[in-house]
């Protein structure tokens, strides 16, 4: 993303290919910053709550989410889960869905970032 003296907020200019895609910024505990669309982001109940939830969460405004317990990597692993869900999620399709990768010395730390974002 390039930020601009315009927006000032770090996002790309309206009239760019990315700003279609209605970002959001998730903020890890190591300062990590992973940009992804709305929609994916959606998947977490919690982020969920965050953004479009009554109460007008400081969130909401921002469009950024910062995570002080969950470390870039873990939470670079439960985006990629995000995306993963958005994709192979559908009802109607009767196809066997891939496995979702999990290395097993971070499968404790994806659990409980789980479980707070209620994915």
């Amino acid at each position: 993303y390039v930020e601009t003296s315009e927006t000032g907020a770090g996002w790309p200019e309206p009239n760019d290919q990315a700003a279609a895609m209605d970002p959001v910024k998730l903020i890890a505990s190591d300062g990590t910053e992973i940009i992804l669309d709305r929609q994916a982001a959606m998947v977490s109940g919690t982020i969920k709550s965050m953004l479009g939830g009554p109460g007008g969460y400081v969130e909401q405004e921002k469009g950024e989410i910062n995570f002080p317990e969950i470390s870039g990597k873990t939470l670079e692993q439960t985006v990629q889960y995000f995306y993963y869900k958005l994709r192979h999620t559908n009802p109607s399709s009767n196809h066997t869905l891939p496995e979702f990768k999990i290395e097993p010395e971070s499968a404790l730390e994806l659990l409980m970032a789980a479980n707070y974002l209620d994915t």
